[in-house]
Formats: C-alpha cells, structure tokens, sequence
C-alpha cells in the first residue's frame, strides 16, 4: 500500500494510507529511513493488528525544516520547532552566514543511511527568542503565502481600475445600507439593511460580487485557492486576495458604489422566513460602523444615537429582529457555543489582549449571516447546483460518550442518547451550566467532542446550527468557499445552470477536502500565533498573582486558564507538596491534603515563560 507518514516526537509513526480507511502503526525500525509526511509504500506485517513496515520511500516531504541553527567550529545542525522532523546536519559552507541561535528554515539535500540527514538553509528568519522571528517561524512551519505573484498583482491592479456602472443589476444605492465590523477590519464582504412593511421584516444582505472580478481559472483566482482563505494575526493579515481587491474594489468602503450580491428575505413577527430572492446589486454603504458604535447604539447611548441619526431606527430594528431570530433558533435547538475567544492586536509596540465580549451587534451580524447562508443553500438544493455545503455531522456516539462522562464527574446531569443525538440534547448541557464557573470549560470540551465542520459537495446539514441546509456565501473575500458558490449562483441568474455544472465537473469532492484543509492549517496557524503573543503578553508580568480556572489534569501537570484566555500548566513538582495520585478518566489529580479537578477555581503566579515550550509556567499560590 501507499501511505503518508505521520511522525510521533518520540520516534514511532504512524502511516494513513491514501486510499483512506485505518492508520498503521511503525516502530521506528520499521520506517527504514522514513520521516514524517513522506509518502512511502509499506505493507501489513501478517499476524498483527496493524504493524507496517516501510519498502520504499516514494516522495519525500517537500517541505521546508523550520528550527533554531546550533553551530560549532565543526558542524552545524538545525533542531527543529516541530519534534516530529528530523535534525539536519548542516555544513558550514551551507548556513548562508546563519549564526548560532539564530532561527532558520532548511531543506534537505542527503538522506545518509544510520546518519542524520544533510542540508542546507534557506532562509534565516532572525534570532531565537525574538517575537517576529518565532511568528516568522510559524508562518514559513505551515507553508503560508505571504507574497502573490506578478502575474495575479497585475490581474489585481487591472481589475481595480474597473469602475462599476450598473449593468443588468438592481440598483439598491438610494437604500439605507450600512456595514458593522470590528475596529480594525479592512475588507468589508457584508453590508446590511432592514426594513419593516406591512408588519413583516424585509432584511438585505449585500455580499461582494468578488466573482465578477476574480474569473475562474486565472492566476489570481488559482493563487486564491492555493490560500483557501485569509489567515489573521495579531500584527498582520495573508489575506486570499490582494490588497487591491480585498481592501479596494471588492470591499464595502463607506459612500462609494459596489457591486454586490443580495439575498433579500422576508420574516414575519416569530422569525418564520417567509420568502427570499436572490440577485445582483449595486449599492452604495452609507456607513462604516464597528461593532461597538452599533452596541451603543442599541444600548441607548444619546451621543452615538446622535451621530449616527441616519441609521439609528435601522439599528432598532436589527436588534428587535436579531432577538426573534434568536429565540426561534434556540426553540430549534441550535447550539450556541460561547467561547471565550479575544482578538489580540498590536497598538504601536504594546500587546493588547481585551476582554473577550460577545455583544448585541455581533450577535445581529451573526444572525444575519447564518439566515442568508441557509437561504442561499437551500436555492442551491432545489435548483440542483454545483454547491459545497457547510456540514456538520453529529457527534461520534463514542465521543459523547466521553463526554457525558466528563459531565457526570462534574455533577451535571445528562440525559441522552449518543446513539441519537439531538442539538437540544447540547444545547440543554450549555443551558444547564451557563452559570457554573466552569461553563467556558464545558464549551471546549464539548467542542472537542464535536467533528469538525467542512465543505462537502453533499449536503449533509449542520448540527451545531440545527440548520437543514447550510452553505457559506457571506464572506468571498476572505473565504474561497463562498467565491465557489457566487459562481455557480451567478449561472442560475443568468439562465445557465448547465454552466455551473460544467464550471464544477469532478471538482466538488476534492475541492471540499483541500478548501477543508486549507482551513485547518489557517485555523492552526492562527492559534499558535495567538499562543505566541500570550507568552510575550505574560513575559513582563512574571511574579504576579492571577485567578483562573483548572483546564485540564495529567498524571504530570494541571493547566489554568486565565480570564484572559492565556493557559498555563503547573508542572507537578510546582504543586503543593502532597502524594498524588492521578484518577484516570475522571481528570483529577488526588492527594492526601489537595485535590485539582477540571472546573475548580484556582489562585496562580506567573512563575516562568518558556518560549521553547511555548508555555506559561505558573505555581498554585498557598
């Protein structure tokens, strides 16, 4: 069989074959030279359950070795960050003037048998320890794109210079049609508008026709898909598209026309969608508003009511039709996770790291955005079109499982049946411990429980939305999803569904899973960045004294999170002094005086910072 290697830190690997089905499990002398992520041809040691042995070593993993270049007078050799990758030997006249300490990415030239492999290095990314070298680090690690070739930057530029003049569309620019994004958003997909006629909501939803500037099959359309989507740091963005698009034409700037796609929907007093149509538009954003204008807003604020006149009924009533909204999905069941997640950002030289919030302006966006998502989907079911759905399969019975178990030793009663899984039987969970102080944990955990929601050419509905038919479509600037699905819509506008199927032919399935995994390594990527300015963020509070709560118990160590969402671990020789014992499956760590349990509150100091672990070192204080 043919197979990819997946290394394990400590020398074994295992080997996921490409015609899917179970892994295999390698010892480390049965991968005869083979290193993680080659692909390799191995066969199934008869008589066992599934022990591999590698024959040959068909492709070797193209991608670079990212690590710190520790040198001598002799030799140099680059450790890598990532445990799973070999250390490479680096003669002297190949570290392109790397020094010692210094981070770097390599590749490797030689395969020696019983040796070390030898190479050469790339790139050096700067000093070990530096905040931009380590972010540098992982974003060379997981293969991001940072620069866009000439080629798509002159599609880009070209497509800039295109003033829109509305052709065969609605123009919608005498309407009261606003964007709401965070404060430091530059490329607007959305914009809203609300109205109520004859006792029903009429709500608009105006997306960027990205796909009547980036044409299928062009450089800059194919480096788009090579993104997958945009990824978010702290400090910067790799956006999927170049600025001149994403930030100019595309974008939804405040007074200037766009095109746009609209689905315009109808509610009545309960929520009940009543009827949609889809079409394109022209419109014109009367305002750029960030979430926390529009919070204000809402709130009563007379100074923000003031300012923004214009658009301050509209805002009521976005919020009326928002809480409606979220009455009717939650009576569906739908699973409202609420995670503390907090958008980390740079001010000049300063780590911010702000409460984490879920206000009412995000929750309308969110609203408004999961209505059009399934309408949409839904026009993409009943006229039979090419669509990569937004799926969500339930759990897997033997995860809840898990579980409920971790809940029941937490005292939360659970009644459910992991054979048959409802979203009410989650949501009723969130309900039940919403005011528990470890509500956040339970959220993770269960999360962790869930699959993982991916594009799929089915359409095989969304637990977590108790939605029966759900697509993204809202955000083709930064997701190369929702580009795919403006297309294939755009040929039933136009009459041509025949179009979109032959647009599509044989794409559906691998451009779901590659647009998936696109997804992930950017989802991956950005948390360990997030990760990354934590630490930096606790450097300089080394010594002072935090409340948080148990996140998680081994037999080694217990981990706290902090109200900032920063986790840290306790290793056990930092704990009280007490004889431990580790109660597998229950997470408890037990001794004869103290006792760490997932959930329990707990008082910390910031013992340490260690960036090679990329961990925050805390004690338990007396």
């Amino acid at each position: 069989m043919t197979g990819v290697v997946r290394a394990n830190e400590r020398g074994f690997a295992f080997i996921a074959p490409d015609n899917g089905g179970k892994d295999f499990f390698a010892p480390k002398k049965n991968l005869n030279g083979a290193y993680h992520g080659d692909r390799v041809t191995f066969y199934h040691v008869k008589g066992t359950a599934d022990e591999a042995v590698v024959v040959n070593i068909a492709e070797r993993n193209p991608s670079p070795i990212i690590g710190t270049l520790v040198a001598d007078r002799r030799s140099a050799r680059v450790y890598p960050d990532d445990a799973k990758r070999p250390v490479v030997f680096i003669p002297h006249d190949l570290t392109g003037g790397a020094r010692d300490g210094e981070k770097v990415a390599c590749e490797i030239l030689l395969y020696p048998k019983g040796r070390a492999p030898g190479g050469r290095v790339l790139e050096i990314l700067g000093e070990e320890g530096d905040l931009m070298a380590e972010e540098l680090s992982i974003i060379r690690s997981f293969g991001l794109a940072e620069e866009f070739s000439k080629e798509a930057e002159k599609e880009a530029q070209k497509a800039q210079n295109s003033i829109p003049e509305p052709q065969n569309r609605r123009d919608l620019r005498d309407k009261i049609i606003f964007t709401i994004d965070g404060d430091d958003t530059r490329d607007m997909d959305d914009a809203v508008s609300l109205e109520r006629i004859g006792g029903r909501y009429v709500l608009g939803v105006h997306i960027a026709d990205v796909s009547h500037y980036v044409k299928f099959g062009s450089r800059l359309d194919r480096e788009a898909y090579g993104r997958g989507t945009s990824v978010y740091f702290p400090d910067r963005v790799l956006p999927m598209l170049p600025k001149e698009l994403s930030n100019g034409i595309c974008s939804l700037n405040e007074g200037e026309d766009r095109y746009t796609l609209t689905c315009e929907m109808t509610f009545d007093g309960d929520g009940t969608r009543t009827g949609f149509e889809i079409f394109e538009s022209i419109i014109n954003s009367r305002r750029k508003m960030t979430y926390g204008e529009v919070t204000a807003i809402c709130d009563g604020d007379q100074n923000a009511r003031e300012k923004y006149a214009d658009i301050a009924e509209s805002v009521d009533l976005m919020k009326e039709l928002c809480l409606i909204l979220e009455e009717k999905r939650a009576a569906a069941g739908c699973v409202d996770m609420e995670i503390s997640e907090v958008h980390i950002y740079v001010d000049g030289e300063k780590i911010v790291i702000p409460p984490a919030e879920r206000t009412v302006s995000q929750r309308i966006i969110e609203q408004f955005m999961i209505s059009a998502n399934e309408a949409v989907a839904e026009f993409m079911q009943k006229n039979k079109l090419p669509c990569l759905y937004r799926v969500h399969e339930s759990p897997a019975p033997e995860k809840a499982a898990d579980f409920f178990a971790f809940l029941r030793d937490l005292g939360v009663n659970v009644r459910a049946d992991t054979e048959n899984l409802k979203p009410r039987d989650y949501k009723n969970i969130l309900d039940g411990t919403a005011d528990k102080p470890y509500f956040n944990i339970v959220n993770k955990v269960m999360l962790r429980s869930m699959q993982k929601a991916r594009y799929c050419g089915q359409n095989l509905k969304h637990f977590g939305l108790a939605s029966e038919c759900y697509c993204h479509f809202t955000s083709p600037i930064r997701r190369y999803p929702d580009l795919f699905v403006h297309r294939a819509l755009k040929c039933a506008l136009h009459g041509d569904k025949e179009k979109a199927a032959a647009l599509y032919s044989g794409l559906l399935e691998s451009a779901g899973t590659e647009l998936s995994e696109r997804e992930r390594i950017a989802d991956e990527a950005e948390r360990r960045v997030d990760d990354l300015y934590k630490l930096a963020y606790m450097a300089d509070k080394l010594g002072e004294e935090f409340d948080g709560i148990c996140s998680g118990v081994t037999a080694h160590a217990v981990y706290c999170e902090l109200e900032n969402t920063v986790e840290g671990v306790i290793p056990l020789e930092d704990l009280p002094a007490d004889s431990y014992e580790f109660i597998e499956g229950k997470f408890i760590l037990k001794g004869k005086k103290h006792r760490f349990r997932i959930g329990d509150s707990l008082r910390v100091k910031i013992a340490a910072c260690d960036l090679g672990r990329m961990k925050v070192i805390m004690k338990v204080c007396p």
